[in-house]
């Protein structure tokens, strides 16, 4: 399967590629990329999806996209460059993920491979039930399947142990399986009973033109820490919500920038509530990713609370406007950024505090290359 075109974040675990997927064949491939997450709903996974479309249909090849309708989108649509879009009448049963019983995916799915004479179904994301029906139905038709898995599972609670079966069932004739880091792929062989042998590693990635600094945008005169995430329990909001209080306690020139949503938020909000701190923690809510940009180059420092992570994007996006990224060691995320462009922290509220304590030491003692605005002409240093 093509690679999307990576800038960071590691290396590439090289495998010898199963023939029939051989991308140097002069036919053009029909893919369908398959997963419950799509626009409009927001994330690394939807993200991921698009480039990766787009990356192919730049090198030649047919893509259509395959996923739930989210309200009033269903049907057929078309993005940039003619990706067609497939939102499907599947009931959502929690979270945005379909309910999996095969059967009453099959007609649906059936039709698009078929009428898009599809030659490859590639799925996304364990948690995705249309991801697991499509890989079932393609075998059964006799196409060839890749599978990326983006996050990362336990093996011990009950939802963790049936996920577990079901990607083992899912994964057991699937011709290959990306997975974002080497942590996500040890997890992953070792829930799946897979042979490491087809499983690669594809670090994800940020286009560095889109997430350009641009120092003209950032206040010196305070310092703003950033956060973008979903506001949920596996991205450490409930850290988030102590560390605010007591930075803000120390520092009364830090303020806080938070753009996401989710059932969290009502945390957040009660901290800014009780500790009076309506003008320095401000709530974006949801943003398209065509704003992420404008939100990060205000800030100077990006705080990631995730509590696990196979890939996290998000800081690498951050890095890349040039904050300081201070983030929990957890998953993947140590293999994603070099040392000195991040500050790993244990979760926990007192570690990360200590963190990014240190990087506002550094930054009040300009021992960090941030990007400033040019001085004017004259202008005192």
């Amino acid at each position: 399967m093509c690679a999307r075109c990576t800038v960071g974040g590691g290396h590439t675990h090289a495998h010898k590629t199963p023939p029939s997927l051989d991308t140097h064949s002069s036919n053009t491939l029909r893919i369908c990329m398959v997963s419950d997450f799509f626009y409009p709903n927001m994330g690394g996974v939807e993200s991921h999806i698009y480039q990766l479309s787009q990356c192919l249909i730049e090198k030649g090849h047919k893509v259509v996209i395959a996923t739930h309708a989210y309200g009033d989108r269903r049907g057929i649509r078309y993005l940039i460059n003619g990706l067609k879009v497939y939102y499907l009448p599947l009931q959502v049963m929690y979270n945005q993920s379909t309910a999996t019983t095969c059967f009453h995916s099959l007609p649906l799915l059936r039709c698009v491979f078929v009428r898009e004479r599809i030659t490859i179904v590639h799925a996304h994301s364990s948690f995705s039930a249309m991801a697991h029906d499509a890989l079932f139905h393609a075998k059964t038709m006799g196409l060839n399947t890749v599978f990326t898995d983006h996050s990362l599972f336990g093996f011990a609670d009950l939802s963790s142990v049936l996920t577990n079966k079901l990607l083992t069932v899912s994964l057991c004739d699937t011709n290959h399986i990306v997975c974002v880091s080497y942590t996500s792929k040890e997890n992953t062989v070792l829930r799946a009973a897979l042979d490491p042998e087809i499983v690669s590693v594809i670090p994800n990635a940020v286009d560095p033109t889109d997430f350009t600094p641009d120092p003209c945008r950032r206040d010196n005169s305070k310092i703003t820490i950033v956060v973008i995430s979903r506001l949920v329990y596996r991205k450490g909001i409930d850290l988030l919500s102590g560390i605010i209080p007591e930075l803000c306690e120390k520092h009364p020139d830090l303020c806080f920038l938070i753009g996401g949503e989710g059932p969290k938020r009502i945390i957040l909000e009660e901290v800014r509530e009780k500790y009076q701190l309506h003008d320095r923690v401000r709530l974006l809510g949801a943003l398209d990713h065509k704003d992420v940009r404008d939100v990060l180059v205000q800030g100077h420092i990006f705080l990631n609370t995730s509590l696990t992570e196979a890939f996290c994007m998000a800081i690498v996006e951050g890095a890349s406007c040039g904050l300081q990224v201070v983030s929990t060691r957890v998953g993947g995320i140590p293999e994603v950024l070099p040392d000195e462009l991040v500050t790993l922290c244990e979760p926990s509220v007192r570690s990360l505090c200590d963190g990014l304590e240190t990087v506002i030491a550094r930054i009040r003692t300009g021992n960090v290359a941030l990007i400033r605005p040019p001085q004017p002409h004259g202008a005192a240093s």
